[in-house]
C-alpha cells in the first residue's frame, strides 16, 4: 500500500517527528510512504526509511494555486492509495488537489488544540467544508477529539489515535554520564524543557520561574534542548541576559535528544497548546516525570499525583510555585519517573501507534 503524507515541512518538531515513526514502523509492514512538502524539506527529512521519497511542491508567502496543481500532478504520477494530510495548511491543498476526496481517500491529522483564531466562525466554516472531503480525521488525544465533535463535526469521522514512544530507544540510563556530556554538574537538579522555540511553548515563562525559585535551590539547572521557531532569538537573549545565566544550558537542536532526557530529574511542559505531547511520553520512557500545564491532553497520559504533576500553569508564580513544591520533595521524582516509564511502556508504545495507522489506512483504501 502507498502513502502520501502531506506537510508543511520535515523541520524537527512533534509532528514531522511522529510522520518519520510511522513511515519507518510501516515500512516493515510492506508500506511505502512518501511526503510531499508544501514549503521545504526539513531536517527530519533525513530519517525517512529507504523506500520515501521527499516531493517539495514550492509554496512560498500566502496561497500557492502552483502548488496545489503540483500536488495534483504528484498525486496522478505516484498515484497513492490513501493520501494523509497534516494540520489545516496542508488540508487545504489536499483537498484541492483530490478535488475534496474524489481522486484519492483522504485522511486529515490534527495534531494540536484549535487556535482562538480557529474557532471564529469563518474559520470554522472553512474547516467544515474541507472535512467532507475526508475519509477520517484523526486527533492525537482524546481530548481533542472532543474539542472538534463540540465545535458541530461529524463524531462519526473523528477518530482518536495517541501518539506513540518507541520504549526501546527511549529508556532510562546513567544520568551522570548524561550530564557530563552536556557540562552539567553531577549533583545538579536538573529541569528541562525540549522542542521547537514555537509562540505556544512558553520557553520565557520558564525561565522567569526558573529565576524565582534558583534561590532556594542552587543546586538546580534549566537546560533547553532545540532549534527552529519563531522565538529562538527572543529566548536566546533572554538567556543570555538573565542574572543567572551560568545555571541555563542552551543545549541547541538535538538530532537524538535521548541524552538530554536521561540527564533530567523534571520535564515542564508550561505550553498552551499542545496535541499529545511526544516530549512528554519521551521523557516519561526515559523514566523522567513532567510537570505539564492542564488540557492540551496532558490528562491522557499523566496520571496527577502518580507519576507526573498536571497544574493550570496560567502564571510564572503558578509555575514557580509548582516546581518548589516538586523539587521540595526529590524523592518523589524517582517513583514518579519509574510510575512514568511503566505507563508508556504499557499504553503509549509505537507499535501500537503504527497497528492503529495501518486499520485507518486499510479502511481509507476500501471506500
Amino acid at each position: 500500500m502507498k502513502i502520501l503524507h502531506v506537510v508543511n515541512s520535515l523541520d524537527p518538531g512533534g509532528m514531522e517527528n511522529g510522520v518519520v515513526n510511522l513511515t519507518r514502523g510501516l515500512e516493515a509492514r510492506g508500506f511505502i510512504s512518501h511526503v510531499a512538502c508544501l514549503e521545504r524539506r526539513g531536517a527530519f527529512s533525513a530519517r525517512l526509511p529507504a523506500s520515501s521519497q521527499v516531493f517539495l511542491l514550492g509554496k512560498s508567502g500566502g496561497f500557492s494555486p502552483r502548488a496545489a496543481w503540483r500536488l495534483a500532478r504528484l498525486i496522478s504520477r505516484i498515484k497513492p492509495d490513501v493520501i494523509h494530510s497534516h494540520n489545516l495548511g496542508p488540508l487545504i491543498y489536499s483537498g484541492l488537489a483530490t478535488l475534496g476526496g474524489r481522486r484519492c481517500p483522504l485522511v486529515q491529522g490534527e495534531h494540536s488544540q484549535l487556535t482562538k483564531e480557529e474557532f471564529l466562525p469563518r474559520r470554522l466554516r472553512q474547516r467544515r467544508w474541507l472535512y467532507r472531503g475526508c475519509h477520517t480525521i484523526h486527533t492525537v488525544s482524546t481530548a481533542m477529539r472532543e474539542e472538534l465533535i463540540q465545535c458541530g463535526f461529524p463524531a462519526q469521522k473523528i477518530v482518536a489515535i495517541a501518539n506513540g514512544v518507541d520504549t526501546t530507544r527511549f529508556t532510562p540510563s546513567d544520568r551522570l554520564a548524561a550530564r557530563q556530556s552536556f557540562s552539567v554538574p553531577a549533583d545538579s537538579l536538573c529541569i528541562g524543557i525540549v522542542g521547537r522555540f514555537g509562540p505556544f511553548k512558553q520557553h520565557i515563562q520558564l525561565i522567569d520561574a526558573f529565576e524565582q525559585i534558583v534561590p532556594n535551590f542552587p543546586h538546580a539547572r534549566l537546560l533547553i534542548a532545540g532549534g527552529g521557531g519563531s522565538q529562538e532569538a527572543a529566548v536566546t537573549e533572554r538567556v543570555r541576559q538573565s542574572t543567572f545565566r551560568p545555571l541555563i544550558h542552551l543545549l541547541g537542536y538535538q538530532s537524538d535528544p535521548v541524552a538530554c532526557y536521561q540527564a533530567l530529574d523534571l520535564l515542564a511542559i508550561p505550553s498552551i497548546n499542545e496535541g499529545l505531547s511526544n516530549a512528554a511520553l519521551e521523557a516519561m520512557a526515559c523514566g523522567v516525570p513532567a510537570l505539564a500545564r492542564s488540557g492540551c491532553g496532558h490528562e491522557q497520559i499523566i496520571t496527577h499525583g502518580e507519576d507526573g504533576w498536571i497544574a493550570p500553569l496560567e502564571t510564572t508564580d503558578d509555575l514557580a510555585r509548582e516546581l518548589t513544591e516538586i523539587l521540595s520533595e526529590p524523592v518523589r521524582l524517582v517513583d514518579f519517573g519509574r510510575n512514568a516509564r511503566k505507563k508508556v511502556t504499557s499504553k503509549f508504545s509505537l507499535e501500537s501507534m503504527i497497528t492503529a495507522y495501518e486499520h485507518l489506512y486499510r479502511a481509507a483504501a476500501l471506500r
